[in-house]
């Protein structure tokens, strides 16, 4: 094996079977960037557009973790997350808030709502929010 295959390998084999991201991303091109890496990092994905589909999604898929926009059409990603934190079924996920948002009021709003993390877009990059993901996940 290569020295990438095996340390791939590596990591899904911590992981145990594959964790389920869901990304909540109104922006095609930015939407497909994340799944096709974390795909690359071993994840299972499913990616919705709006928050309308994210809570049916979130209850349907069962994801381990939401990546979760804010400004999104019919539903915003605020209502998502309260929405999210207030089902029985879906109030222990892990969600990270991925944002353009960042006013200090969006961050404390977001983290009032139960937020497990906020990333603002502008400040990250993909392997920033591949780390923030993992971190996540270890800490369930």
């Amino acid at each position: 094996m290569e020295p990438n295959q095996q340390g791939s390998q590596k990591d899904q084999i911590e992981a145990g079977p594959k964790q389920r991201i869901l990304i909540v991303e109104d922006d095609d091109a930015l939407a497909n960037i994340y799944v096709e890496r974390l795909h690359a990092e071993g994840f299972d994905v499913l990616r919705v557009a709006n928050g309308e589909d994210a809570l049916a999604a979130a209850l349907r898929y069962k994801p381990s973790l939401v990546l979760l926009d804010v400004m999104m059409p019919k539903v915003s990603g605020f209502d998502v997350l309260d929405i999210l934190r207030n089902t029985p079924e879906t109030c222990n996920l892990k969600i990270i808030m991925l944002t353009a948002l960042g006013q200090e009021s969006d961050v404390e709003r977001a983290k009032a709502l139960g937020a497990d993390d906020y990333l603002i877009k502008s400040q990250v990059v993909i392997a920033d929010v591949v780390d923030h993901i993992r971190h996540q996940l270890e800490t369930t």
